[in-house]
Order: structure tokens, then C-alpha cells, then sequence
């Protein structure tokens, strides 16, 4: 009496012409989740940094000769503000449309390369509030000494908030985008909770099963 059983080798989903789930897949010895896309290559990476850390040092000398540089003819007509707001609503409303706009718009473009730079030489900076907190600390720092060490200038808190709205624009724009694409992301603690589990399990735990279903429907034969 010969007994005959027929099994079936499950195929692949790229065998039968469909695609895979998206889950972890094991490439080289790690593990490439849905979270975002694989970070570049060090080279590349380490390029991006260096290319930060130059621009970096470019815009601080220009930062510190816009802001640091003395202005005599303007030292009977400028006055310390601590009052959020109080310098914009001067600009706003007293002063000339080009006033307004060469000193309003040029304290927010101050501000964009903070966002943008700071977030590719450091990705720990990437994220509003951790773009916010080092601009306004950097730009506090510098009207101080402005209004204590350099003639013709004053401290303005007003100067600090545009700066800090400046960086917040230019890392929205592109900030966030060049440092994702140079540095991996980062795994928050909210992501165990947010990250979909696989819907199918792997195929070495499958195959088992589906053999003895296809078993069970060809019994042995006498």
C-alpha cells in the first residue's frame, strides 16, 4: 500500500506578479522600516556637513558686520525696546513703506539661514522648537552686545522675535527637507504606538501551514 501526499510550495508575492507588503525587510544586516527612506550614503553625508559648517562660518561674518558694525550718525536716534511688538507697530504704522519693508523683511531674512543650515550641520536641531530655541539664544546674545558695546546700535527684542520667524520660514521651506535627506530620521518615542504592525507573517512561518492545508486535500491514496 503506497501512500502519496502532494504539497505545494507557497509562492512568493513576486512570484505570482504581485507586489510585497510594506515591512521591515531585512537588506545587509539591517532592518529598513516604513518610517522614511534610508539614510545617504557618509560621503554624501559628511559633503552636506561640510558644506553646512562652511556656509555656516560665512553668514556669521556677515551677520556679525550687518550687526556689529558701529553707526555714529545714529547714535542720538536709537533707544533699547523690551516691548514685544513695540517696534513693529512703529515700522507698521509711522514710518515709509521701504522703512518698513528694508526693516522688517531684512530681520526675517537674517533669520532664514539659521533654519536652513542649522538643521543639516546638526540634525538634533530639526524641528520648530528646536530651531526656535538656539536662533533666539544667538540673536539675544548678539543685540546685547549690540546695545552695550557698539555705538549707534540698541538692544530690540522686536529684532529677535523677526529673526526667530525668519529661521522658522526658512526651515519649513528648507531645512526640514535637506536635513531628512542627508540624515536619517529619528525615532521618536510616539512612533512605537504610531508604527503599523505587518499584516502578513513571513513566509518561513507560512509555509508549514499551507503545506499541511494542501495535504488535507489529498488524502492517501491505497
Amino acid at each position: 500500500m503506497d501512500e502519496r501526499k502532494s504539497t505545494a510550495v507557497p509562492r512568493s508575492p513576486a512570484a505570482s506578479g504581485g507586489s510585497a507588503p510594506r515591512t521591515a525587510v531585512e537588506s545587509g544586516g539591517r532592518a529598513e522600516t516604513p518610517l522614511g527612506r534610508p539614510p545617504a550614503h557618509p560621503a554624501l553625508r559628511a559633503a552636506a556637513v561640510l558644506v553646512a559648517f562652511v556656509g555656516t562660518v560665512f553668514f556669521s561674518i556677515a551677520l556679525a558686520r550687518v550687526t556689529l558694525e558701529p553707526s555714529a550718525a545714529s547714535v542720538d536716534l536709537v533707544h533699547s525696546n523690551v516691548r514685544p511688538g513695540a517696534s513693529i507697530d512703529a515700522y507698521l504704522g509711522g514710518a515709509s513703506v521701504k522703512d518698513a519693508v528694508k526693516q522688517l523683511g531684512g530681520n526675517l531674512l537674517l533669520g532664514v539661514p539659521f533654519g536652513i543650515l542649522l538643521p543639516v550641520l546638526l540634525p538634533q536641531t530639526r524641528g520648530l522648537f528646536r530651531v526656535a530655541v538656539p536662533t533666539a539664544l544667538v540673536m539675544t546674545l548678539v543685540e546685547l552686545i549690540q546695545g552695550a558695546l557698539v555705538a549707534g546700535r540698541a538692544f530690540d527684542v522686536d529684532d529677535v522675535i523677526l529673526n526667530t520667524v525668519g529661521a522658522l520660514i526658512g526651515y519649513l521651506l528648507l531645512g526640514r527637507r535637506m536635513s531628512r535627506a542627508v540624515h536619517p530620521r529619528r525615532h521618536h518615542w510616539w512612533h512605537r504606538w504610531t508604527r503599523r504592525p505587518a499584516r502578513t507573517a513571513p513566509a518561513e512561518a507560512t509555509a508549514p501551514a499551507v503545506a499541511e492545508r494542501a495535504g488535507s486535500r489529498h488524502p492517501a491514496a491505497d
